[in-house]
């Protein structure tokens, strides 16, 4: 039985755009070592036709878009998954977000899994129009997939309303254990280990970045909190919260440099983490592969991810309050950050992650 498979839903591979690229690359990867085919279907920038290469055994089909935005990724989807379909391979369709193109796969008998990300229209940044499609696609993905994956067990929770449960696997998304980190990366910030907290997300209010600099800046903490991420002048939201910083919240802007990121995050005393919506999310995955002690934002999703012996806060009031004991309890902070390492390695490595993968998408090869 061949084993061949094509990826579809992200920008492409290698990673360079977020989560389930990074995700799309590691699988990839892990999979031709394997002894699988694997196609990932790749968005390219400008005009032209359809061309196809090899990256490290990965074979890619690179569509051109010159279109921005969603536009631009609703017009690549809509051609990955007309180019794919002729090729009648089995499809791992990575967030739904333009499920409904799914039902090609469905009408010519191809199987399809697809891995339902979260609930996106429950995000506070997205307008009337933008929540209306994903709730539709939502539903269009668990209804058109032949098999859903969630990566977390309260999304899994979310689609048992929509399919039965044993058209449901949960697998969480993984991240790897920092291992190398560099201490000089933390000179140019001015910044000494152990002596920082840091906070990487988007600047986005269900993140809850204003609360937690409010909450940091109520009073002198002796150490600085580092905001990662892109702060634009003409949005509201972002000058709020650099307004509300004192002079001990650091803004050094987004940081792609995947090594000073890995150095600042291990080197940090807390890694504070504010989303309220979505599964398995990567940079609190990360953070524990990190062995960082962890501040979560309480809810569903961020408990049964960083476990136990994190610390939770609900509001601004919540995180104040926590920080003030939190920061100079030097015993706690040793067992968070123990409890860090113990979850990663029950629930998040990625030879834990990929092979659960490898045994689902197996029992849906076509058997030729």
């Amino acid at each position: 039985m061949a084993k061949i498979l094509s990826i579809l839903g992200t920008r492409g591979v290698p990673a360079a755009h977020g989560g389930f690229e990074t995700f799309a690359e590691f699988l990839s990867l892990y999979l031709v070592k394997k002894g699988w085919e694997v196609t990932v279907y790749c968005q390219v920038d400008g005009k032209g036709p359809v061309f196809e290469d090899n990256w490290q055994g990965v074979h890619r089909v690179n569509i051109p878009v010159n279109i921005l935005g969603a536009a631009g990724t609703i017009i690549f989807d809509l051609k990955s998954t007309i180019h794919a379909a002729k090729r009648r391979n089995l499809i791992l369709t990575l967030g739904y977000n333009t499920a409904i193109f799914c039902l090609l796969y469905r009408l010519l008998g191809i199987k399809n899994l697809i891995n339902m990300d979260g609930i996106e229209w429950h995000r506070q940044k997205w307008g009337k129009l933008a929540k209306a499609w994903f709730w539709f696609n939502d539903w269009a993905g668990s209804l058109l997939g032949n098999h859903l994956v969630a990566d977390h067990p309260h999304i899994a929770v979310h689609l048992e309303t929509r399919v039965a449960a044993e058209k449901i696997t949960m697998i969480p998304y993984g991240a790897d254990k920092i291992k190398n980190p560099d201490l000089n990366h933390l000179k140019s910030y001015g910044l000494e280990a152990g002596q920082y907290a840091i906070l990487i997300a988007r600047a986005e209010p269900e993140n809850s970045i204003l609360e937690v600099v409010k909450a940091w800046s109520a009073k002198p903490r002796g150490m600085k909190l580092v905001v990662l991420g892109k702060y634009n002048p003409e949005h509201a939201y972002q000058v709020a919260v650099k307004a509300a910083g004192s002079d001990e919240v650091l803004f050094p802007g987004a940081i792609y440099d995947k090594p000073v990121v890995e150095s600042l995050r291990y080197f940090s005393r807390v890694y504070i983490h504010g989303h309220q919506v979505g599964g398995t999310n990567p940079s609190l995955v990360e953070a524990l592969g990190a062995g960082n002690a962890v501040l979560a934002h309480n809810n569903r999703f961020n408990r049964w991810v960083a476990g136990d012996k994190a610390a939770y806060f609900s509001n601004e009031n919540d995180c104040e309050t926590i920080l003030e004991t939190l920061l100079s309890d030097e015993n706690r902070l040793h067992d968070m950050k123990s409890g860090s390492l113990a979850q990663y390695d029950a629930l998040f490595t990625w030879e834990s992650v990929l092979q659960q993968y490898e045994t689902l998408l197996a029992r849906f090869l076509p058997n030729k």
